[in-house]
């Protein structure tokens, strides 16, 4: 029997990451909504500096912030030529270990991305170009997305561990 506190945590992280996932999917109608306006706008009347850059950062956050939903519902690229045909506790025996490698990378992701935020908000670090946003705000929307991945990773590991001494989440 797995410790209740990390079945609520898997439950917690699961839950989290699947509103935040869903809301970041809606977001695909804001950056429509706004490509449109820049279209229109070139067409009609003058460009407008701000649209392109502000698509690429709404393209961030959804990408970033909607990538440990897209994990969580298994959408991630695998190589399933052996996978397939493996035991459930062959698979959980891989995963936990290969998952050991990508809470590496995260964390050092998250370490490299808090230096970055930090310097952009000590800087007032501004994109180049003619509209010249901020960068600490998309900088942040990374950093709470790698942040949401790693919780879903350890979320796997617990899951894996418990499918291992036979118990499921």
């Amino acid at each position: 029997m797995m410790p209740g506190f990390l079945v609520a945590y898997v439950r917690w992280v699961e839950g989290f990451n699947r509103r935040i996932g869903k809301v970041a999917m809606w977001s695909l109608y804001l950056l429509m909504g706004v490509l449109l306006w820049g279209a229109v706008a070139r067409a009609a009347w003058a460009p407008q500096v701000w649209t392109d850059e502000m698509a690429q950062f709404l393209m961030v956050g959804y990408f970033m912030l909607g990538g440990a939903y897209a994990l969580q519902q298994g959408s991630a690229v695998r190589m399933d030529l052996l996978y397939s045909g493996w035991s459930d506790r062959t698979r959980a025996a891989v995963d936990a270990v290969t998952i050991l490698a990508i809470i590496f990378y995260l964390v050092v992701m998250l370490w490299g991305g808090t230096e970055s935020l930090q310097y952009a908000i000590d800087t007032a670090e501004r994109r180049r170009g003619l509209w010249r946003p901020y960068m600490w705000p998309i900088k942040a929307v990374m950093l709470l997305g790698l942040g949401m991945m790693l919780l879903q990773c350890t979320a796997f590991l617990i899951r894996d561990i418990a499918k291992l001494r036979g118990r499921e989440i």
